[in-house]
């Protein structure tokens, strides 16, 4: 009985054990408003309105449990990230959108929840990749607003796409 009893509890843990999938969800948005004032300026900060969106963006995610902020090396992208990371308590990590979604990326955010500030060119781009299809268009470059959220659990993949006004 007692080896029956042990084989019980072997086989369920086997079996729960390479069933489970682990979920993992990003939340992909551009940059806020950027300082347009110098038009030879490559690496902008936010402008007013910028700040501010930067501030509504930490306050819609205010209940998401993230546990990575990921965002580009410029001034813009950082200061978006920034209060969320700040109410978060988290650092900002730093990635290169030329090497999105490559395999040492989806290794360390597997089974995360994990924000992403990038760019009009890069952002929707990074989520058609991790769909693995061409899903959204790109950004126009006054778009500020868009919020891709992409989920992935084992082989299946889902995404909505929200507006911060």
């Amino acid at each position: 009985m007692k080896n029956f009893l042990f084989l019980i509890v072997f086989t369920f843990s086997l079996f729960t054990s390479c069933t489970s999938d682990e979920t993992t969800t990003y939340y992909l948005i551009r940059h806020a408003e950027k300082d347009r004032t110098d038009k030879s300026n490559r690496n902008p900060n936010l402008n007013k309105n910028g700040q501010e969106r930067a501030r509504r963006w930490a306050d819609r995610f205010k209940n998401v449990p993230f546990d990575v902020i990921y965002s580009t090396n410029y001034n813009r992208t950082i200061e978006t990230a920034t209060p969320t990371a700040e109410y978060k308590n988290l650092e900002i990590l730093k990635y290169n959108p030329s090497k999105m979604y490559d395999s040492i990326f989806q290794q360390e955010t597997k089974g995360k929840t994990v924000l992403v500030v990038g760019h009009s060119n890069t952002t929707p781009i990074f989520a058609n990749k991790i769909l693995g299809s061409k899903k959204y268009e790109n950004m126009d470059d006054d778009n500020n607003a868009n919020l891709y959220i992409v989920t992935v659990s084992g082989d299946k993949k889902t995404s909505s796409l929200e507006t911060l006004q």
